[in-house]
């Protein structure tokens, strides 16, 4: 007995001491890389009242340091310019935490659900093209790789799971593939260090990434997704509160967003509601208005659905751009696989969202970033006449068949029409049209064609429609 109540008291005593240890933030570790030139946090818990430093070896001195009644402390550092590796100590009179080879460098948040969550790896019967001679040359300490593991809370939390990784064959292969890929083209690109933190769930609907308050103002959204069987990764704030939440201390420089296919259901929502939740993460974050590109969901045959609903989504995506300071897409019209929602190019993805990176924040000069959009039509006789914005050098087939415009009269029945480019301009009939109302490109789940539109740069025009007619 006498042994028995001896290890109940070391046990005990070893709980207590446990409960006064220093922990940092989960977000937090070795292997991180933290935002050159920006203002860092670097917080965790202790036991109330305790007394801390926290030294960055990158700066001179430390910082001191008072946990509050709920354990709560919490830091600031300036950074430099991107360099390292450095090490953090966070000390208490009784103990000292030291978190080590740490970057400063670019980071940059991945978010939203499958394509962005699919890893280099692939899915089953889904390959990432491309992805294995990637991964043979994947080792690279400049690459920092963080994956939340999948979390669902029906109020905010300040923890996650997860853990920082340099970029290997081993640590790539089950990192997402579009955020690994952008992360390479960065770092290739800049020379500097680059850490992504990746935040998705495959399934998941914008609702479940956004803040009770911000997604509430939406009556008919916040209902559907707030029902009793409405699954953890679609109901409003779940997502938020378990993978947005924990994080919003750690300073980034912008997001890369891909999602949109479970909500081409209530798509009427959808530019809306991105906005909102952009405006929500940036409130959060607290560091200013970051870029913020996302991806505008590739055509998909969603069971043979007669329903619009995939091209009316990345219609409303396209408007989003208009609602969202400092936002650009990649347009994937071009990739979209009939029979697989999971694109095996996301390659060609990442590349698309890293040109608007160094285009718009890394001052890369001369290069075409931006996808064609239509911007008017003038009708001539039999012919309607299509201008475009963002191609200075005009327009392109490269010289495959272009058979997914239609065109329709006044009695709103469209037609397969005919493509001629002008230069700029996309000219385009209809024997079956004599008085020519309206025109739409590539409007459908899965247009059918041998070729898409795009600008002597590569970029497709994405789909679009010059009504606004329901049906």
């Amino acid at each position: 007995m006498k042994t028995k109540a001896l290890f109940l008291s070391i046990f005990l005593f070893a709980c207590l001491l446990g409960q006064g240890q220093i922990k940092i933030a989960t977000v937090l570790g070795d292997n991180m890389v933290l935002q050159r030139n920006s203002e860092i946090k670097i917080w965790g818990k202790a036991k109330p009242g305790e007394k801390l430093t926290v030294k960055a070896d990158w700066v001179t001195g430390q910082v001191a340091a008072t946990a509050n009644e709920k354990g709560d402390w919490l830091v600031k550092f300036k950074t430099k310019e991107a360099g390292g590796p450095y090490t953090i100590t966070i000390a208490s009179p009784k103990e000292k935490l030291v978190l080590k080879n740490i970057l400063l460098g670019e980071v940059w948040l991945c978010s939203g659900q499958s394509n962005m969550e699919m890893t280099m790896a692939g899915y089953g019967d889904s390959p990432i093209i491309g992805a294995n001679d990637l991964l043979l040359d994947a080792e690279n300490d400049n690459i920092r790789l963080y994956r939340l593991n999948k979390a669902v809370s029906a109020t905010p939390v300040d923890t996650c799971t997860g853990k920082w990784s340099v970029a290997s064959a081993e640590t790539a292969s089950g990192f997402s593939a579009v955020g690994y890929m952008y992360a390479r083209l960065l770092q290739q690109k800049l020379k500097v260090p680059v850490g992504v933190i990746c935040s998705s769930w495959g399934g998941s609907r914008i609702e479940a990434w956004m803040s009770h308050e911000n997604i509430t103002p939406f009556a008919e959204a916040y209902t559907q997704t707030t029902q009793a069987k409405t699954p953890g990764n679609h109901r409003a704030s779940n997502l938020y509160n378990g993978m947005i939440s924990p994080i919003i201390n750690y300073n980034i420089k912008g997001a890369i967003w891909y999602q949109g296919e479970s909500n081409i259901g209530n798509y009427k929502d959808y530019a809306a509601l991105q906005a909102a939740m952009v405006a929500n993460w940036r409130k959060d974050f607290g560091v200013g208005e970051f870029p913020f590109y996302f991806v505008q969901i590739a055509p998909y045959w969603y069971n043979n659905s007669k329903a619009n609903n995939s091209a009316l989504q990345r219609d409303e995506q396209l408007k989003s751009l208009t609602l969202i300071p400092n936002s650009g897409m990649a347009c994937t019209i071009d990739i979209g696989e009939e029979k697989n929602i999971h694109p095996a190019e996301k390659f060609v993805v990442a590349k698309r969202l890293a040109l608007w990176a160094f285009a718009e924040n890394y001052g890369v000069k001369g290069i075409n970033y931006k996808s064609p959009a239509y911007s008017g039509m003038v009708v001539k006789d039999t012919l309607a006449i299509l201008s475009f914005d963002n191609v200075a050098l005009g327009l392109s087939t490269y010289g495959k068949e272009v058979n997914c415009f239609e065109i329709a009269g006044a009695d709103s029945i469209f037609y397969p029409a005919k493509l001629v480019i002008k230069a700029k301009q996309a000219n385009v009939w209809s024997p079956k049209v004599k008085a020519p109302v309206a025109v739409r490109y590539a409007f459908s789940n899965f247009p059918e064609t041998n070729g898409f539109l795009y600008n002597t740069a590569g970029l497709p025009v994405p789909s679009f429609r010059t009504d606004n007619w329901v049906k």
